[in-house]
């Protein structure tokens, strides 16, 4: 089996295939930042990537699958995260990292039209749960220190505490409009804390 026959995001390919993925990933990402999930075409993207059209049929076929793989890359790409010695410090780097993401033009653009592409497409859906599973697993670790030096309370749910410092800031982003600043950040990131030292984050009885 060939790497243009496997499920996209499954391998990871060298040489010219290599070079191949990250030319479409690249364009399938500005033309999604461009025009959204309705815009992105494979021919377009083929064009953007200067690569044959056949090439990206044969190996991705659908825009859904298009999306998927750019999910995988962007999920091996990340930052890893920032330890300051103490949760407050750790989870504001976290938020200002999001909020730095989903401020920036391009990458806002780009998490509405990959959001809205995994609720109209399970492989989609799947992949954007891999992205954030795996960026919950990096940060998660900041917490758990925290339970082991005493700052929360035993049992954190140390998973649920990240996703808390996030969520604010995806809400603006889809709905609200609110500007995406660092005091959103902040605030996002005190909010968690505030909670999980209160054990709204810990099993009943802690």
């Amino acid at each position: 089996m060939t790497s243009d026959s496997v499920e996209p995001g499954t391998v990871r390919p060298g040489g010219r295939t290599a070079r191949v993925r990250a030319a479409v990933l690249r364009a399938a990402g500005d033309a999604l930042a461009e025009h959204g999930l309705a815009g992105l075409d494979l021919a377009d993207v083929a064009r953007r990537a200067e690569v044959g059209r056949t090439t990206v049929y044969r190996r991705w076929g659908t825009p859904a699958n298009l999306v998927a793989d750019l999910l995988t890359d962007m999920a091996e790409q990340s930052l890893p995260r920032t330890e300051t010695g103490s949760l407050p410090g750790d989870l504001r780097a976290n938020a200002r990292l999001v909020q730095r993401t989903l401020a920036d033009a391009r990458q806002g653009a780009l998490f509405k039209a990959m959001i809205a592409a995994a609720t109209c497409d399970a492989q989609a859906a799947a992949a954007l749960r891999r992205f954030y599973d795996t960026r919950v697993a990096e940060w998660e670790p900041c917490v758990r220190q925290a339970v082991e030096r005493g700052e929360l309370p035993e049992g954190t749910d140390t998973h649920e505490v990240v996703r808390a410092v996030s969520a604010p800031l995806y809400y603006r982003l889809l709905t609200t409009g609110e500007p995406l600043d660092e005091a959103a950040a902040d605030r996002a990131a005190e909010a968690a804390v505030a909670a999980a030292r209160a054990g709204v984050f810990a099993p009943t009885g802690h």
